[in-house]
């Protein structure tokens, strides 16, 4: 859609802003309101600063990543003791993060409370939510970092942002232009979530139900020794997991030369449906203690530590030097096809299996000796590669959809940025 201009533009000289309508007023945001920081009462976890009926809610980064534009709840309270070592933000206020989610604007809904990971804007005489939509393009924030997690801001950083300032009628207009614009931007970006989720949730059923039910809808059945199955194909067998493959083969030593490279994957770096997604390169000496467990192609990996998590996923074609946490099981198939049991431990009944079998209430972890133990179903070696074949096929496709989907969804996060980027320049006029 093409969007009318203003007649005459100046230069602004800030580059974020480039040219703007040469009536609009750059200024830096601290000559229009002191940046101040949030304060949190010390220590953080003494139970008499939290009250679950105090006024006041306490607001913390995973409160702020979870919120859209508007903060309407969070997760604690603060006590009158907390609320009042802490800074009040009333509501339709803008406050910013400068920690966790760097970057990230919010306008609150409600009475909270703000830590000294936030900043706040206590005498703004702007628009609080076009402010907020100045933030939320993430172009102010040019050559001090990356958007949302490498930036580098403080109270002195983010005051010295120079920003454009129309009439307060234009602002009021390009706040209901935006509001419009991003709801419904944001509302097909849910419904493509929405198709994604459901995609996976079929690949996950579709896998749970060939490793464990076959491709024959009319073999008969057997009562399983598997405790999380009920019935399998008779004709196939029934073994603990050792029994098929080993754990933990290999280690990197203590005594490995201390600049030796290696490419890491922590528990983090594992995306459920996804596998292997990131990898991080260090010195065997500079390398977090945890990184020692060696694979190899074939192997699978399986979390031990936050099970929850559901972090497992098959090694396939590595890269020289990759080495996993000890979070990880190694789990290496010896009479079992390998891409079998890849999909086998990635269905949905023994991922459920590993999490009842975890101990701990934070962080649940299970012993790889306890993991070991567990049964599988095991069928013939032909049955495994054709059951492989047809998952291979079929994952592949809902991949392929899953795929565009999200790119389609990139190009609408994309879109959301140049309209509101450009609409808080004076790119485009959207004033009455």
């Amino acid at each position: 859609m093409e969007y009318p201009k203003y007649n005459e533009y100046l230069d602004s000289t800030i580059d974020w802003l480039g040219r703007v309508p040469n009536h609009w007023i750059v200024k830096k945001i601290k000559w229009d309101s002191a940046v101040l920081r949030g304060a949190s009462p010390r220590p953080i976890d003494d139970p008499a600063f939290f009250d679950d009926n105090g006024k006041y809610a306490w607001v913390r980064i995973a409160d702020v990543t979870a919120s859209g534009k508007h903060l309407e709840k969070t997760t604690q309270r603060l006590s009158k003791l907390g609320a009042s070592l802490s800074v009040k933000i009333k509501p339709e206020n803008i406050f910013l993060s400068i920690a966790g989610s760097v970057g990230k604007p919010c306008i609150s809904k409600i009475d909270c409370c703000i830590h000294d990971g936030f900043v706040y804007f206590p005498y703004l005489k702007i628009n609080h939510n076009f402010l907020y939509y100045i933030f939320a393009s993430g172009e102010p924030y040019k050559g001090l970092g990356k958007f949302g997690t490498q930036l580098n801001l403080n109270t002195e950083t983010v005051g010295s942002i120079s920003i454009a300032i129309p009439s307060e009628t234009e602002q009021e207009s390009i706040i209901r232009f935006l509001d419009k614009e991003t709801t419904r931007i944001n509302n097909l970006i849910e419904k493509k979530l929405n198709l994604i989720h459901t995609l996976n949730e079929n690949r996950i059923a579709i896998i749970s139900h060939a490793v464990t039910k076959g491709l024959n809808e009319i073999v008969h059945l057997k009562s399983s020794e598997v405790d999380w199955l009920e019935n399998v194909p008779e004709h196939w067998k029934e073994k603990a997991l050792k029994y098929t493959c080993t754990l933990n083969d290999k280690a990197l030593a203590e005594t490995t030369d201390p600049e030796y490279v290696i490419n890491y994957v922590d528990i983090g770096s594992i995306d459920k449906t996804k596998g292997i997604i990131k990898k991080e390169q260090y010195l065997f000496d500079e390398a977090p203690s945890r990184a020692r467990r060696i694979v190899q192609d074939g192997d699978i990996l399986v979390s031990t530590v936050r099970t929850y998590l559901r972090a497992i996923a098959p090694v396939i074609n590595p890269e020289e030097n990759l080495i996993v946490s000890t979070g990880f099981a190694v789990v290496r198939p010896r009479k079992i096809d390998s891409d079998y049991l890849s999909f086998l431990l990635r269905s949905k009944y023994f991922v459920e299996k590993v999490v009842s079998l975890s101990v701990g209430v934070s962080y649940p972890a299970i012993n790889a000796s306890v993991l070991a133990r567990i049964k599988i179903p095991i069928p013939p070696t032909e049955e495994q590669k054709e059951i492989t074949q047809y998952l291979k096929k079929e994952t592949e496709s809902i991949d392929k959809i899953v795929g565009l989907t999200e790119k389609h969804i990139d190009k609408l996060k994309e879109y959301k940025t140049a309209i509101i980027s450009a609409a808080v320049t004076g790119k485009i006029k959207v004033s009455e």
